[in-house]
């Protein structure tokens, strides 16, 4: 037993048996991170290096007249590019909170209750995981127009509120909970609200904290409501104002674009290296092979 002890490799502990992992890693690694490093070097490049050819990764001569200029033409239209953040910020929040309330509870009635037609219902989440948005945007236009949902904050957000994927995941850390705690919170007298509040969304943290990095992406970068619901410009969202710049073709725009793009990601890039690790376990433990 001892020698079995003394055999094992310390993962805190470098050794030559390990280097062929990270000769394969690390390039892969570097591989995989090239996109964020090109797109956020982009951002900071004058115009003789956007249009450089052959193109670089790597800014020669960083500049902030990119930024600056998309700052100063945000103040040329009209409607301040802060009024845009506002929006999107509220959006975002609003949809984050409604889709977990949504998806949890969604998930607990799914794996915990027993009613007609649930798997027939189930069957159709997960059938909705094929389509995609532009598959359903007539759909959507039909619906947000016969309730008088045009111009309206909510057409913003009910598009976006229920995730298949979202309710798939959290479903699969449910069923992994115990029928018997279940059955001994009832007996305690915990009624359903309670017993998602108390005993379901403590044990699925790793998955709500995916289904807030998904939801935030969804909705951070969604412009279909700002194009297609939405005719008041100050009710539209950021990503429809920066998303705007790249249709224009002229090439002082070509800057604005790169400096807009790194706006969009890096919001998405920070809540991700936040919850991480909670996405992470969430892959591990949902099921997924």
């Amino acid at each position: 037993m001892a020698n079995l002890q003394g055999s094992r490799i310390n993962p805190k502990r470098f050794s030559l048996s390990q280097l062929k992992f990270y000769v394969i890693l690390i390039p892969l690694g570097i591989f995989m991170i090239l996109p964020v490093v090109f797109l956020i070097n982009q951002a900071f490049k004058p115009l003789g290096e956007l249009y450089a050819f052959p193109p670089t990764i790597f800014v020669k001569n960083p500049t902030m007249k990119n930024f600056q200029d998309l700052f100063a033409l945000s103040g040329t239209t009209g409607v301040p590019m802060t009024r845009y953040l506002f929006n999107s910020v509220i959006i975002s929040i609003l949809t984050i909170i409604i889709n977990l309330i949504i998806t949890v509870s969604a998930a607990y009635a799914f794996s915990k209750k027993k009613f007609r037609l649930k798997g027939a219902l189930f069957n159709f989440n997960q059938m909705a995981l094929m389509f995609v948005a532009t598959a359903v945007a007539v759909p959507r236009y039909i619906v947000i127009v016969n309730t008088g949902l045009i111009n309206n904050w909510l057409a913003h957000i009910l598009p976006l509120i229920a995730m298949p994927v979202a309710l798939f995941l959290v479903k699969q850390f449910v069923d992994q909970i115990p029928d018997a705690l279940i059955e001994a919170a009832v007996m305690d007298g915990a009624k359903d609200f309670k017993i998602i509040q108390k005993v379901i969304i403590p044990l699925v943290r790793p998955a709500l904290a995916t289904t807030v990095v998904l939801t935030f992406q969804a909705v951070w970068q969604a412009t279909e409501a700002s194009n297609n619901f939405i005719t008041n410009d100050t009710m539209r969202t950021l990503a429809f104002y920066l998303n705007s710049l790249s249709t224009n073709n002229t090439v002082a725009a070509t800057g604005m674009s790169a400096a807009a793009a790194v706006l969009l990601f890096l919001p998405n890039l920070v809540i991700f290296i936040i919850m991480q690790s909670k996405v992470m376990n969430t892959m591990t433990h949902s099921g997924i092979k």
